[in-house]
């Protein structure tokens, strides 16, 4: 990686660092330690949600026209703003507000900082670049998950205040380090140009007559809805009321998530970068379905509880194993699909697919995990399958070189060694090797 490149990945670590120290907490905080009851955090939770569908339809333009770096530290200063005012929440209406400044600003801040690995890779390293982040944001998280429980203690309200506060300065970090990072001019797209539809001049009727991209949008959705919008109701509610698995069990299991991602992301990487994006992606689908399956054997293969216990981790962990395939997929595609005007309205329509996602999903999710344990089950078995099929038609609209980048640094190479300075011998002595 290049300067740019370090600076950016330490930010987007840092940043992710600090959000681990609140994340796991918010409810807890909110509901008991001020005390303003289960309803109230529900609301908060809501609100954090609803304010990241309500400023992402409006960043992309801005990540255009004003370039993600200011994009990003006007989001990471707004986000440590919102942290630091709930720290300090002590009724309904600053918990409401302060969780909707909060939840705009880290929302802008994912399309930004996407915006400027885009600015700041090729296509040939960019599928690297994306895996490289989401292999920091899923450690800074744990780390920061596992530091922040060491400090909070339910009596003591300034304990979870200090860990908001430790959050907000992550988020003020990350906008410094951002602030040194000497962007190029322009996105380098060399090699992957759309294929269809996006013109130049931009705006939402142009990315809508891009087929690709919004096939890869409904993907999208489809993908976050079939696993991160299970992972805290629905899938939580059907391992301890069918698998009947202890609470502090679900802990065990998203820790076996996190490590499977730290683990097998760059062993991963090696074997799906020279691959076509739309298998990989078809092969997370597969993956995904025998790990609903496995979770069926947890709550209705009538086993003991031991095996119960152990399939449901099992289930965490196939879908870290899809995770980790779709890091250096999914948002790389989207950026070699966009247009040199509109990489960040692209980053931003397909981050606004993923938060509609992460709403709808809990909703629909968590009252079936509860109660329809069958249902559930077939049914994302189902939206996982689905994910294989829409990944395999998307195949199809994609040209050699977005659905396989490897292309583009075979070409690359290529071009470098018949360059004209370096004579037609040597070119030949070189390429016949």
């Amino acid at each position: 990686m290049g300067a740019a490149l370090r600076r950016i990945q330490l930010g987007s670590a840092l940043s992710a660092f600090g959000v681990g120290f609140t994340v796991p907490y918010l409810y807890v905080y909110v509901a008991q330690v001020r005390d303003l009851g289960a309803g109230t955090a529900g609301v908060v939770l809501a609100v954090f949600a609803m304010a990241a569908l309500a400023v992402l339809p409006f960043s992309g333009r801005a990540l255009d026209r004003r370039g993600p770096l200011a994009v990003l530290v006007v989001a990471s200063v707004t986000a440590a703003l919102g942290s630091v005012a709930l720290g300090l929440s002590s009724n309904t209406a600053s918990a409401v507000l302060s969780a909707a400044v909060l939840g705009a600003g880290t929302a802008v801040m994912q399309p930004a900082l996407a915006t400027m690995l885009v600015w700041c890779s090729s296509t040939a390293t960019r599928t690297r670049a994306f895996a490289m982040q989401f292999f920091l944001q899923n450690l800074g998280l744990g780390i920061g998950g596992l530091v922040g429980g060491q400090i909070v203690d339910t009596s003591r309200p300034e304990t979870f205040t200090l860990l908001f506060l430790i959050e907000a300065a992550m988020f003020i970090v990350l906008g410094v380090i951002a602030a040194t990072v000497r962007m190029p001019r322009t996105p380098s797209f060399p090699d992957a140009r759309p294929a269809e539809g996006a013109g130049a001049t931009g705006g939402l009727r142009a990315l809508l007559s891009h087929r690709a991209m919004v096939q890869l949008c409904v993907l999208g959705f489809v993908l976050f809805f079939a696993c991160y919008g299970q992972f805290e109701s629905g899938l939580s509610a059907y391992g301890t009321e069918a698998a009947g698995i202890q609470p502090s069990t679900l802990g065990v299991a998203l820790a076996a998530n996190t490590a499977v991602i730290v683990v097998a992301q760059f062993v991963v990487l090696r074997l799906v970068e020279h691959r076509r994006r739309s298998r990989v992606i078809a092969s997370v689908g597969l993956i995904w379905a025998f790990a609903w399956v496995v979770a069926g054997y947890a709550g209705l293969g009538h086993g003991s509880q031991t095996m119960a216990t152990a399939a449901m981790i099992s289930t965490y962990a196939l879908f870290g194993l899809g995770e980790s395939m779709l890091s250096p997929t999914l948002a790389p595609l989207v950026a070699d699909l966009a247009p040199e005007s509109m990489v960040g309205q692209y980053n931003s329509a397909f981050a606004l697919c993923k938060q509609l996602a992460l709403a709808i999903g809990p909703a629909v999710g968590g009252p079936m995990g509860a109660t329809l344990h069958g249902p559930y089950i077939v049914t994302f078995v189902l939206f996982s399958l689905g994910i294989t099929v829409l990944a395999l038609r998307l195949g199809r609209r994609l040209t050699p070189v977005q659905d396989q980048p490897s292309i583009a640094a075979m070409a690359s190479r290529v071009v470098a060694v018949s360059r004209p300075e370096t004579g037609p011998v040597a070119a030949s002595a070189v390429t016949t090797r």
